[in-house]
């Protein structure tokens, strides 16, 4: 195998995988008070612009990959910018809280 498709592929994991320990962090934690909206905001422009790119382009790696990270920072600042109690109830139908 040629040395730039893996250096793409592994690229593409990290960038993709990056945002799902965040993601679960607030699902157990219930908490996004250490979050900075304005970040996320930017990081969901950010792969909106990449991913439309890809489709023009079409270029299917950028496409998925930016397809992925897109709804996982979406989710992300969705969660940060919900009421606190939509917040617990998003969080509680995805991983009930231990002990209820």
């Amino acid at each position: 195998m040629e040395l730039i498709p893996i250096i793409g592929t592994l690229a593409a994991l990290c960038s993709t995988l990056s945002f799902a320990p965040q993601a679960w962090k607030i699902i157990r934690q219930r908490d996004t008070s250490a979050i900075s909206a304005r970040m996320y905001m930017l990081t969901v422009g950010g792969f909106c612009c990449w991913f439309l790119y890809g489709l023009l382009q079409g270029d299917w790696p950028l496409i998925v990959t930016n397809f992925i990270c897109l709804l996982l920072s979406a989710f992300i600042l969705t969660m940060k910018l919900l009421p606190w109690r939509q917040r617990d109830a998003v969080a509680e139908k995805i991983a009930p809280a231990e002990g209820e």
